[in-house]
C-alpha cells in the first residue's frame, strides 16, 4: 500500500471515528463511552472505527436512534 492510499483510508477513519463521537455525546453518552472511539487503518488500507466495549444502555439508544427516520427527529 502506497502512503496516499494510507492517509485516504486514516482521513476517512478519523472523520467518521468524530462523527460517531459527536453522535454519542449528543445522546447524552459519557465520555467514557465516545471518549474510546478511535480511528484505525488495517495493513491493506481498510478505513475502521475501534468502538470498543459500550455499555448496554447506550447501544439501545444508538440502535434507537439508528431506527428513527431523520424527519421524525
Amino acid at each position: 500500500m502506497d502512503m496516499q492510499t494510507w492517509r485516504d483510508a486514516r482521513t476517512r477513519a478519523v472523520d467518521a471515528a468524530a462523527a460517531l463521537r459527536a453522535a454519542l455525546a449528543a445522546l447524552g453518552a459519557p465520555e467514557s463511552v465516545w471518549g474510546s472511539v478511535r480511528p484505525m487503518v488495517t495493513h491493506k488500507g481498510t478505513a475502521y472505527v475501534h468502538v470498543g466495549m459500550v455499555q448496554a444502555d447506550v447501544v439501545g439508544q444508538m440502535a434507537e436512534a439508528m431506527r428513527t427516520p431523520e424527519s421524525a427527529r
